[in-house]
């Protein structure tokens, strides 16, 4: 079988890394040449073969370096996940698993740079989750839309400002945090606990102010960040779901029927907020942020107790809570659109109600065109003509019959 040192997996992973601006992702896939993700597009590198079956395994073998927790994850659950540093320049998320019988490969650079709620350019009521001292507040988005990025700047927010212990539970450790104001315990799956469920329970008995679930993915491991909210502690947390009311059903689908109203209940003592993000393309190039947030008022806890009907849908809730900052994704898309940030299609592709984004889009290009019009008579040193009165409607040739 082909071997490669560690060095010489070293010197590829940098050569990637500088073939492009942007990139988020690297793939290996047989029958592909190795690949970079910028942007959210995938490249090929060019500068190496297509690769074999051979080729992958000794890549993975580099990485799983002997390690016999993930040899064993690989061969029974079919893929495993864990961490590779790349000297001093980065970190990497890395999932190797099985398809068409060979070993594939995604490693997600990590940034050895803590972001800041300033650098991620986040909305300032963001810092309103931050003021919460138990609870549990979700970070929600589909895969690569920067939860965890999102996650480690309020972690870091918190870390300047706040003696507090944070522990995290991370599959892997990401974000390396040093320690500041606050004092962090950070514990890597497989390393420093075998699963979540127990993780968190030990969690509990280790003095955190402020615990970090990297996911919560069963039922467990949600009973127990609930019973941590509702016990003096503030949980973080990230679910894959689009919005808040995808992230409440997906709580309650945890749970068995014959628990819903109880679920429902601790829910409303417990939620405080649910963010969502996606990240979509923007004008000249590069990636968006486009958010959601909810928090907790009188109407969303009515929601999350008796559920949405139609009087009742958090969608119109978080919309007409924007006093608190609260705000959907319809609304950033626009105010996006209206900065000439992202275009019109970039706003239907990426919006939850085509029917009323379709609306609001039209309004806003009226209002355009009307300024338009009134900067070429401005510029002609004419005045806009004021209470002007429709013109009539044209004649029939016949009078109408009456009804």
């Amino acid at each position: 079988m082909e071997t490669i040192s560690k060095s010489g997996l070293d010197e590829l992973l940098l050569a990637m890394l500088k073939s492009e601006e942007g990139i988020s992702d690297l793939l290996f896939v047989v029958g592909k040449p190795p690949q970079v993700e910028a942007y959210g597009l995938l490249k090929p590198f060019l500068a190496q073969p297509v690769l074999t079956g051979a080729r992958i395994e000794s890549l993975a073998n580099v990485i799983i370096n002997g390690n016999p927790r993930l040899a064993k994850d690989l061969e029974q659950h079919g893929s495993c996940d864990c961490s590779f540093p790349l000297a001093d320049i980065c970190r990497f998320r890395t999932n190797i698993y099985r398809q068409n019988g060979s070993l594939a490969m995604v490693m997600r650079r990590l940034s050895p740079q803590i972001p800041s709620m300033e650098s991620l350019q986040l909305p300032a009521a963001f810092r309103e989750a931050l003021k919460e001292k138990t609870g549990l507040v979700f970070i929600t988005g589909s895969t690569g839309s920067g939860k965890t990025t999102t996650l480690a700047a309020l972690l870091n927010e918190i870390n300047q400002t706040s003696e507090v212990h944070i522990v995290t539970l991370e599959d892997p450790v990401e974000f390396l945090h040093p320690h500041l104001k606050a004092t962090f315990s950070q514990r890597e799956l497989g390393r420093d606990f075998f699963n979540f469920p127990e993780g968190l329970r030990a969690a509990l008995r280790q003095a955190p102010k402020i615990i970090f679930v990297g996911e919560i993915r069963d039922r467990e491991t949600m009973e127990i960040a609930l019973t941590a909210g509702e016990t003096g502690h503030l949980v973080f947390s990230t679910l894959h779901t689009n919005n808040a009311a995808q992230s409440i059903n997906r709580i309650l689908g945890l749970f068995n029927r014959d628990e819903e109203a109880q679920v429902r209940e601790r829910l409303v003592g417990s939620l405080r907020y649910i963010i969502s993000q996606r990240l979509v393309p923007k004008v000249g190039g590069g990636r968006f942020l486009v958010t959601e947030m909810m928090g907790s008022s009188l109407r969303t806890r009515e929601v999350i107790s008796l559920g949405e009907n139609d009087n009742r849908r958090l969608a119109e809730i978080i919309e007409s809570g924007n006093v608190s900052g609260w705000h959907s994704f319809e609304q950033s898309l626009l105010k996006a659109f209206e900065a000439d940030l992202v275009t019109e299609e970039t706003v239907m592709l990426y919006c939850t109600n085509k029917v009323s984004m379709h609306q609001r889009l039209d309004m806003v290009n009226r209002r355009r065109e009307t300024a338009r019009i009134a900067n070429t008579l401005k510029m002609r040193g004419e005045e806009p003509a004021r209470n002007a009165k429709p013109a009539p409607p044209p004649m029939l040739d016949e009078p109408p019959k009456p009804v």
